[in-house]
């Protein structure tokens, strides 16, 4: 395993008129999960695509290990990357597609056989990926996130389409990939999950930064209630998600304000 940092400095992408990413910056460090989050639109996979060097940002960079993307020679061994779970051609096997990964990154079968066994994929291994679940093909998509034994992974709604055991598995192996020195940067909806699984949470609007923080700072920081004033101040926010509303919400307004 090879650490390294991801590192989103003044990031911006434009398409035409649209901006997709506006001068966005932060970093994820190594040995914790950081929950990147923000409201449909928000620029979230666009930024993720541009870290993994399938777009170039109209300004700004995005680094990883101090490099970008497309420069790494054997990325598999630096970087594990799930974007698209369903990217898989439906005709090959699960054992097939991890093999075709394998074979450009220099990677030994041992490792495939090892790697299936650790996302639930072993009895499946030569089943045809076009009759997997959604479940199934998002395991398989981790598994290749994972073949190459990275120390930084970037994982885009790892968890959709997973039953509630696959979810709670995610949770167990991000933790241990963070615990084992990674940098893990991971996109996800569900609000109630990230407060369990993330250490630090980037936050975005409209391709905007609007939080880099603690889940617990976030939660005690969070806007109070609408109304409030400091006479009658509104409740604090009780979780994640009411906090991550309350702060979007209040984001949302505030530039929409701002540009008039």
């Amino acid at each position: 395993m090879v650490a390294g940092v991801i590192e989103v400095n003044q990031l911006t992408k434009r398409y035409r008129a649209n901006v997709a990413v506006d001068r966005l910056s932060f970093t994820v460090k190594p040995g914790m999960v950081t929950g990147f989050v923000g409201p449909n639109g928000a620029g979230k996979t666009t930024t993720i695509r541009l870290l993994l060097g399938l777009a170039a940002p109209t300004a700004g960079q995005a680094l990883v290990g101090g490099r970008q993307y497309a420069s790494i020679r054997r990325p598999l061994h630096e970087v594990g990357a799930l974007l698209d779970a369903n990217a898989v051609h439906p005709g090959r096997s699960a054992v097939n597609h991890l093999r075709w990964l394998a074979r450009t990154n220099g990677i030994g079968p041992a490792r495939i056989v090892s790697t299936l066994e650790q996302v639930g994929l072993a009895g499946a291994a030569r089943k045809r990926v076009g009759a997997f679940s959604l479940g199934m093909r998002q395991r398989l998509g981790i598994a290749a996130a994972l073949l190459g034994d990275p120390g930084v992974l970037i994982l885009d709604e790892p968890m959709n389409g997973l039953d509630p055991q696959g979810v709670r598995w995610i949770r167990d192996l991000m933790g241990a990939l963070a615990a084992e020195g990674r940098a893990v940067l991971l996109s996800s909806h569900l609000m109630g999950e990230m407060e369990l699984i993330a250490d630090r949470l980037v936050i975005i609007g409209r391709g905007r930064l609007i939080a880099d923080t603690t889940v617990g700072e976030l939660i005690s920081n969070a806007p109070t209630g609408r109304g409030a004033t400091p006479d009658a101040p509104g409740q604090k926010a009780t979780s994640l998600e009411d906090a991550y509303l309350r702060l979007t919400d209040e984001a949302v307004e505030h530039r929409a304000g701002g540009d008039r």
